[in-house]
């Protein structure tokens, strides 16, 4: 039954206002018209063409209550006083009165609405102390009763309105603020990984222009070294044109969806190229383990498991892999504080497969595991400071390189992120590691 009722209220709301209005206010016509000739108490006329007619207008101008409110009840009350004063039954045409009161305290002002109450009120007592069937107490009664309980529920319709538009304009507002946040997000995340293939690029060119050196030197003296320089110079140009087409890409997108607008995007440029001029090339599969001695030096159990044969990767496709585990490390810290976590990575036939999960922790685990009272958790783990946006910085790494991330809960408790990124073996040394503090604020929420 209640699956009924609610089919029909949604029917109904998919009717437009004016045209249920239009309904409703023929239906009152009708009933009014047969109330009026039939059935009528002694002593009042009954409905001629004049009162039908009378009839008919004052109940179909209800049909544009909600246009004008109060034009309308002022319009039905005026021509109600001429059809009382015609010695027609006030009774037949009583709820167009009504209906009227009530949509001016559902639209308008309570004052308002009181203004339209008085006047129902005399006229009403009007109408009762002209017939014989009522007494003036009930009369008096009913004219207090009626429009007191129609403003009150009129009233209660108005603020609940309100109330609703004001939920449903800030639920826009926070819908449109956090798909600014994210638009925000990933183009922050764009920038720290255009500067990091800044850095791989810039390693290239260096590369190329040492062993172009090297072997202009040796053209002569040394054949053989001459060509695997020009070797290497080859493989490291090809792979740098396929990191600056990567570059290129990150770059290829509005600077608006920086911060919002020409100017902070120009404040961001500026602040990007300041950060740039400080940033040091990011670190690859090398670092895995540093980042988990200091994940576990906070307390967690962190397992590392290595297969397949590791061979040269792209020096980007490199920094992906580890900004993924290094994000995802920090998030199993600060998100479950967990006893356990695993990072597994496969040097596949032609992809690279990285995967962190955790247990989610326990109560128990996670007292055993954390670190004393007072303690300062490694700044890996917690420097960074969170855009709660991770998984859509992790996504955009993976996108870049032509790969794929899933992250989500595991069904007995944990969280899991996957990366699968196509690998080719680089052609060219790999960049130098440095041994320094990471500067990348790359922790994010899951």
């Amino acid at each position: 039954m209640g699956g009924v009722a609610g089919a029909v209220r949604r029917r109904v709301r998919r009717v437009p206002p004016l045209t249920l209005d239009a309904a409703v206010a023929a239906g009152f016509a009708t009933v009014s018209l047969l109330l009026g000739h039939d059935n009528v108490p002694a002593g009042w006329e009954r409905l001629d063409g004049l009162g039908s007619a009378l009839t008919c207008l004052i109940n179909l101008l209800t049909a544009a209550r909600r246009q004008a409110p109060v034009t309308v009840c002022l319009a039905v009350l005026l021509l109600w006083s001429g059809y009382i004063a015609l010695d027609y039954w006030p009774v037949v045409n009583s709820l167009a009165g009504l209906m009227a009161l009530y949509t001016v305290a559902a639209h308008r002002p309570p004052r308002v609405a009181a203004g339209c109450s008085v006047l129902l009120a005399v006229l009403w007592n009007v109408a009762g102390t002209t017939g014989d069937e009522s007494s003036w107490a009930t009369t008096l009664g009913q004219s207090v009763l009626y429009p007191v309980i129609l403003c009150w529920f009129g009233n209660v319709a108005r603020t609940s309105a309100e109330r609703n538009l004001r939920l449903t304009e800030m639920a826009g507002q926070l819908r449109r603020e956090q798909e600014e946040n994210a638009r925000r997000a990933v183009a922050e995340e764009r920038v720290r990984i255009a500067r990091e293939l800044h850095d791989v690029v810039a390693h290239h060119m260096s590369v190329i222009s040492v062993q172009a050196g090297l072997a202009g030197y040796v053209f002569a003296s040394d054949p053989g070294t001459a060509r695997r320089a020009l070797t290497t110079i080859a493989g490291t140009s090809a792979e740098a044109l396929e990191e600056m087409r990567r570059l290129l890409a990150v770059l290829r997108v509005d600077p608006r969806e920086m911060t919002g607008g020409p100017a902070a995007a120009d404040r961001g440029e500026t602040a990007g190229r300041a950060a740039a001029d400080a940033y040091e090339p990011a670190p690859g599969l090398d670092r895995i383990d540093e980042a988990v001695a200091r994940i576990r030096a906070a307390g967690p159990t962190v397992a590392l498991r290595t297969t397949g044969e590791r061979r040269p990767y792209a020096p980007g496709l490199e920094q992906c892999a580890y900004r993924v585990v290094q994000e995802a490390l920090t998030n199993a810290l600060k998100h479950a504080r967990t006893a356990r976590v695993e990072v597994r990575v496969d040097h596949g036939a032609d992809r690279l497969t990285v995967e962190v999960r955790d247990d989610g922790g326990t109560a128990g685990a996670r007292a055993a595991h954390a670190p004393p009272s007072g303690a300062a958790v490694p700044p890996a783990a917690s420097g960074q400071v969170s855009t709660g946006h991770g998984l859509l910085g992790m996504r955009e790494r993976a996108r870049i390189y032509g790969g794929s991330l899933r992250a989500g809960p595991l069904p007995g408790g944990g969280f899991r992120v996957l990366l699968t990124l196509p690998v080719h073996t680089a052609a060219g040394p790999a960049p130098p590691r440095k041994g320094t503090t990471e500067h990348d604020q790359g922790a994010g929420g899951r």
